[in-house]
């Protein structure tokens, strides 16, 4: 199986279509095809035709979601990709890094680059399990959207290539990005329920509570032993 075709390049507001153009390029010269977008200001557009230099299969082929959670939906994986340093966030890694987690995965994943203006906001790190981060000169760390799609889909293509990927034993099966979103819904309302969150700013804590749960990772068995605490602890 090629498990490049697990794979979603997610380009979450992006602005300007000629990036989703020239990043559906980046794609297909490392054999990338999906290209999710979410909320795109401009699409379908000429420019994005123009800069993807042919690649009109995956630019027709893309799928304009209107939340990130729907573009989300099924994977087992999401990583951001930030350049924004916070004092409390996800495990952090390098780009090499972040393939060799890809590639482990046997379900779908989600590499989500933001806009290119303001990158990843909050909201949209806590629904991604991992962030990379592509180390750049600090006097000039700007880096084009199509250029950072080009680099993370190298580090696919050249991982996907070693011999470590292409065999091995049956993974664990991991949880989805729909089975995580349902055990922090139940959560937050079990800890309502039992009166040790604060109904109307549910939001700090449960923040935190994604982050420590985030480093563990989540096996799909595991997200069900969890409910099933807090499914007895709502019986009690």
């Amino acid at each position: 199986m090629n498990k490049l075709e697990n794979i979603r390049i997610v380009l979450s507001r992006p602005s300007h279509p000629g990036n989703i153009g020239a990043a559906a390029r980046a794609m297909k010269t490392m054999g990338l095809s999906r290209l999710y977008l979410v909320q795109p200001r401009k699409f379908p557009h000429p420019d994005a035709h123009a800069m993807s230099a042919g690649c009109t299969d995956v630019l027709d082929n893309a799928q304009v979601c209107d939340t990130l959670p729907q573009a989300l939906q099924g994977c087992s994986l999401a990583i951001g990709m930030t350049a924004r340093r916070r004092e409390i966030s996800h495990p952090v890694v390098f780009p090499r890094e972040a393939a060799q987690l890809v590639l482990q995965q046997e379900q779908e994943v989600a590499l989500v680059f933001g806009n290119e203006t303001s990158g990843m906001s909050n909201e949209e790190i806590m629904l991604c399990q991992r962030l990379a981060h592509i180390p750049a000169n600090p006097e000039y760390s700007s880096l084009n959207l199509a250029a950072a799609v080009q680099i993370i889909a190298y580090e696919l293509r050249m991982t996907a290539e070693t011999p470590l990927h292409k065999s091995g034993g049956k993974a664990a099966k991991m949880a989805t990005h729909d089975e995580i979103e349902g055990f922090y819904r139940h959560l937050q309302q079990t800890l309502i329920d039992i009166e040790f969150l604060n109904p109307a700013m549910p939001g700090r804590l449960m923040s935190r509570l994604r982050r420590l749960f985030t480093r563990a990772g989540f096996q799909q068995e595991e997200i069900n032993i969890l409910r099933g605490i807090l499914k007895a602890v709502n019986e009690k």
